[in-house]
């Protein structure tokens, strides 16, 4: 099934369901208002939810209404704790030698992950409202899960049991605060602004034959000021799985119903073509293009963004379909927003 949260006035919005094809929609009233009240009682409303979805998709909901991304607020707007890894290691391995920095054997078997704030969520189609054009400002293509109660000490085999549901992200990023902050030893802080989330969180049935133990075989689709720029596999290619980064996460604590976790960075590697590498895929945050222009042509090209600027991710099914919806969004200044808090 497929769940969005509606815009109300409130903290946590008004839960909806909406159809497999994100044109219909109907208010979930009568079995859950929000979303985490879905999640702290999962086996027993999450069926009356799927009953529900199946009468929407099968035009016999008597109340639908045509779904509106515009007028949704992240999934879940506000969840106990958002954990982003680093899941695809050509993303580390990019940054690094772009600078002349080895990558730590470590990072091929230990997941690194950084707690980000989860107070302030961005809905799909909200601006990116930003102090300041000068710190470097750059989206994050990645997908995400919500979990369930997750036990402390669990494997990555238990832990894929934990998920819930799938989303997709922009984990917005000040690239000009970020080494400061990690010299400080701390991890990040202001260099993570608050992160958007797609309109729609999906159960992982919907993503069919694409699920694959932990992985899913989307191409994530990052388009900037109308121009795309990446095409890239969130599949093959990911290091360590959604099963692996859970696990990683409850090392030394329960996880509790309403956490969220991200992928970080969907990344691709490079080919070899005429004694050149190219990156054919594209980028999924433009952090990793300047680092492949600067192995490239000894220097980057790309700008970061600037107010005014779009960026639209999205992920599409086999059959063209778009399945979490998109996340469409301008950068804006906090004078020019009009964002309502």
């Amino acid at each position: 099934m497929k769940l969005a949260t509606y815009k109300d006035g409130s903290r946590d919005g008004q839960l909806v369901v909406v159809a497999r094809d994100l044109g219909l929609a109907h208010y979930a009233t009568g079995i859950a208002d929000k979303l985490q009240q879905v999640l702290d009682d999962w086996g027993f409303v999450s069926p009356q939810l799927q009953d529900l979805y199946e009468q929407l998709d099968a035009g016999r909901a008597r109340h639908a209404f045509p779904f509106e991304p515009a007028r949704c607020m992240a999934p879940l707007p506000r969840a106990y704790q958002w954990a982003d890894g680093s899941a695809y290691i050509n993303h580390v391995e990019l940054l690094r030698k772009a600078r002349n920095a080895e990558v730590p054997e470590s990072f091929y078997t230990d997941p690194l992950m950084y707690q980000g704030g989860s107070d302030d969520f961005i809905g799909p189609c909200d601006a990116v409202v930003l102090p300041s054009e000068a710190m470097g400002i750059d989206f994050e293509a990645e997908l995400a899960v919500i979990t369930g109660d997750v036990k402390m000490g669990v494997t990555p085999e238990q832990a894929l049991e934990g998920i819930r549901l799938m989303m997709i992200a922009n984990d917005v990023s000040l690239r000009h605060l970020v080494a400061a902050e990690l010299a400080k030893g701390f991890g990040f802080l202001q260099s993570k602004p608050a992160t958007a989330f797609g309109p729609v969180a999906v159960t992982l049935d919907e993503l069919g034959a694409a699920w694959d133990h932990g992985r899913a075989n989307l191409v994530l689709q990052s388009t900037w000021n109308g121009r795309k720029v990446g095409m890239c596999e969130a599949g093959p290619e990911m290091t360590f799985h959604f099963g692996q980064l859970i696990a990683h996460l409850a090392r030394t604590r329960n996880v509790r119903a309403g956490s969220i976790i991200g992928s970080g960075t969907v990344s691709n590697r490079g080919l070899e073509q005429g004694g050149r590498t190219e990156w054919p895929k594209g980028y999924s945050c433009i952090a990793e293009k300047r680092c492949i222009e600067t192995l490239q042509d000894g220097k980057p090209g790309t700008g970061f963004m600037k107010y005014g600027d779009t960026i639209r991710i999205e992920a599409k099914g086999k059959d063209g379909a778009s399945i979490f919806g998109a996340i469409d969004q301008v950068i804006a200044a906090p004078e020019e927003s009009g964002k309502t808090q």
